[in-house]
């Protein structure tokens, strides 16, 4: 894929450098940097809970998880993690984030989306509304108090958290949710009597009351025309949705670049941000054709192999090329870090169980901090004091002895004035 196909995601800014006197620093030689990518390059941050905020409440094991890890302390899953990734998602799945009525995981999510945000992470909560991951004692309710329920959930969960967490996954797989029949939950007989709309303008409007400010995600894995249908529905309904998340669990293969792009340019046509909310390459054996629902294939043990890690990483980088390439698309989520814990115990992390990086790994890195990035690099002010520098679209410093200013490359200011302090 040629370089001018990420034309898009690149900027170029002319600096005025001045000193401490205001006085611009005319023939000096400056040192400018990439801080942090404006493209929200994503994974989730589910490890990070445990090694945090320590144990979770009881009874929050006794329904469905996946994530965190015994492999890895904190200090080096954190640099993993961070030398990559700039955008976390968190669980906030209701069965395991309130399994006791009135008791919610409060202090361990708030003390992991600080610790997340202290080294400049951007934080997202998923899901507000979803059927599956439920607590049973919702099932005891008639609908009017699940719906009570649901609707205080997610006022308490935006609102609390606004200004930490300002990112949310407003409804999770809405097409399948009146019609979800794999166990007893209460939100699917909700959904089932009050429609797909209603639940979707339920998320969206109670969740923007509490957070007005709240970047809110329609998030599904159904990329045919009915979520299509859905979309169109909700937007002709007057439901302000601020991104369409597009879901690529790719445990039966890559899909490949013909079918990738022409799921974008269907999405696309709404005219609202694409996020690949849940992406995943596996490194093993890969997951029979024939299987419908993913959740139907769980073995005992999937491993990591030399020739899937050698696929996932070549995969890795062809789909991330692509999505980049893509001007509508402006989030991409890896499902996982590591191999210990993943989701269905698919091979699908960048990293081995063991902790080590995988060539998935790697390959990632080379594109977002190597061929994406720009490191430490020497330029002169002109007579004006002034520098022209082009890069990706983000955060940089530039640095003239032990001064330094920050600046932002984007598409809207081409020009700035820093001041070395």
């Amino acid at each position: 894929m040629s370089d001018s196909s990420l034309r898009h995601r690149k900027g170029e800014i002319t600096l005025t450098v001045q000193g401490p006197d205001r006085q611009p620093l005319t023939d000096q030689v400056v040192t400018v940097a990439q801080d942090r990518h404006a493209f929200a390059f994503g994974n989730i941050g589910f490890d990070f809970v445990d090694l945090v905020g320590g144990p979770g409440p009881e009874g929050s094991t006794d329904v469905e998880s996946f994530g965190g890890t015994d492999r890895l302390d904190l200090d080096r899953l954190g640099e993993l993690w961070l030398d990559v990734f700039n955008t976390a998602t968190l669980p906030f799945y209701w069965g395991r984030y309130e399994p006791r009525r009135g008791a919610p995981d409060t202090e361990r999510l708030t003390a992991t989306a600080r610790w997340l945000a202290e080294r400049g992470v951007t934080v997202k909560g998923h899901p507000l509304v979803w059927h599956t991951v439920q607590p049973s004692w919702l099932l005891e309710e008639d609908l009017d108090e699940v719906e009570r329920l649901l609707r205080a959930r997610i006022r308490d969960l935006v609102g609390g958290f606004a200004g930490l967490i300002d990112t949310w996954d407003a409804i999770n797989e809405a097409v399948i949710m009146p019609v979800f029949d794999n166990g007893d939950n209460a939100i699917t007989p909700l959904a089932r009597a009050r429609g797909r709309i209603h639940m979707v303008r339920l998320a969206f409007e109670e969740a923007r009351a509490a957070n007005p400010a709240a970047t809110l995600v329609l998030n599904d894995f159904d990329l045919s025309s009915a979520y299509e249908c859905l979309i169109e529905g909700v937007l002709e309904a007057g439901v302000r949705i601020d991104a369409i998340g597009l879901q690529t669990h790719m445990h039966q293969g890559y899909r490949g670049e013909e079918y990738m792009q022409q799921m974008l340019d269907r999405f696309a046509r709404y005219g609202l941000p694409l996020h690949l909310t849940e992406t995943t390459l596996v490194s093993g054996h890969l997951m029979p054709p024939e299987i419908v629902d993913l959740n139907d294939y769980q073995i005992p043990h999937w491993p990591s192999t030399p020739e899937g890690e050698a696929r996932q990483a070549e995969e890795i980088e062809r789909h991330y090329r692509l999505l980049l390439a893509h001007p509508s698309v402006q989030a991409i989520n890896y499902w996982g870090i590591t191999d210990h814990g993943a989701w269905l115990g698919a091979p699908a992390g960048l990293v081995r169980a063991d902790g080590s990086p995988k060539p998935s790994y790697d390959a990632l890195k080379a594109l977002v901090k190597g061929e994406w990035w720009l490191p430490p690099t020497e330029l002169r002010t002109d007579a004006d004091g002034t520098v022209t520098v082009a890069g990706f679209l983000g955060d940089y410093t530039v640095t003239a002895g032990d001064r330094t200013a920050r600046f932002t490359i984007d598409a809207a200011n081409p020009t700035a004035t820093v001041d070395l302090a």
